[in-house]
């Protein structure tokens, strides 16, 4: 008996509503990503893993044009800070104030009291103000004047990093890194899309009524969204997978190219966003296609080689790992 047919029927036919959704989004932002069908899909699962995004990119690629037709798809709030080194800490996080005419401190939330937190050139503030996501990333609160505040749940990060231009960056910290889910490159769209993306600048009235008729058909609510991400949490996973994905983690940490290999907070959201992979395919199982289709985008952000090509160890460790047969 095979995988596939020890396993639940598909998602799709569960929740048919918030499927159709999931697929009116994805239309969206292909509508506004052009030539970009698969890293659309790679942007949802992170989202949908309720994971953070990492876009490591040339200049006018599209990098907050997508953080921004995110915001707009899921109905949420973009906070956009432009990370630069006079960036403060509590410039992100918020401050406490005191009122004189209350005689007490004001709490004046930050930037990452937002559904959609765009960190434009991440690698451009100082580590100090890099260390202050790492609290809000990885447990959704911020600590300001020694009190918790929680984060809204559809809380989720976009940071941006210029890979070219090197003077005056911060590279970001191991662990840093390892708080995102996956790493993406845009890179330029094709020919044919640059000549539409020209016509639309061209054509302005007809570009705003697209983009005005686009937006209120195919936005997801905040509310669907979470009902979709716990959707993903509940996606099964048969252990033969597992097994596989544990393979794969292990083979990560013996490769002789490989200093830093997947951590256990990897794996998870490896898993994470293998599940959310099935979930855009319409299945409520996750296959050993799923893992390995996500595996260069998710082992990218976290893998520290010795030199060696990040791309050639990942296609290496993939290879060396045999999928698990079907009987």
């Amino acid at each position: 008996m095979s995988l596939i047919a020890t396993t639940k029927v598909p998602l799709q036919s569960t929740n048919p509503p918030a499927s159709h959704r999931v697929s009116s989004l994805r239309d969206y932002l292909r509508s506004v990503l052009l030539g970009k069908e698969e890293q659309v899909d790679l942007v949802i699962a992170c989202l949908l893993s309720r994971g953070h995004l990492l876009l490591d990119d040339l200049p006018g690629t599209g990098k907050t044009t997508l953080a921004k037709a995110i915001a707009e798809g899921i109905d949420g709030r973009l906070a956009r800070v432009q990370c630069t080194p006079d960036l403060m800490p509590a410039d992100i996080t918020g401050f406490s104030m005191f009122n004189q005419k209350t005689r007490e401190f004001e709490f004046h939330p930050g930037p990452v009291f937002a559904d959609v937190l765009l960190a434009d050139e991440l690698n451009r503030t100082t580590p100090r103000t890099q260390s202050a996501l790492l609290e809000a990333m990885a447990e959704r609160q911020v600590t300001i004047d020694g009190k918790p505040q929680p984060l809204l749940p559809t809380f989720f990060v976009i940071a941006t990093q210029n890979p070219i231009d090197s003077h005056g960056a911060y590279p970001l910290p191991e662990a840093q890194l390892d708080r995102f889910a996956i790493k993406l490159r845009i890179g330029y769209p094709d020919r044919d899309s640059q000549r539409k993306i020209l016509r639309r600048e061209i054509l302005v009235s007809e570009r705003d009524q697209v983009t005005e008729t686009t937006t209120t058909s195919s936005s997801l609510s905040l509310s669907d969204l979470q009902c979709l991400q716990r959707e993903v949490q509940a996606v099964s996973v048969h252990p033969r997978v597992a097994d596989y994905l544990l393979d794969l983690v292990e083979a990560s940490r013996q490769d002789g190219a490989v200093e830093l290999g997947v951590s256990p907070r990897g794996m998870m959201q490896w898993q994470a966003i293998s599940q959310a992979w099935a979930t855009l395919k319409g299945r409520d199982f996750v296959t050993p296609t799923d893992v390995a289709d996500v595996a260069h985008s998710v082992l990218s952000v976290r893998l520290l080689t010795r030199g060696e090509s990040v791309d050639a160890v990942i296609d290496r460790i993939m290879s060396s790992v045999p999928s698990p047969e079907y009987q």
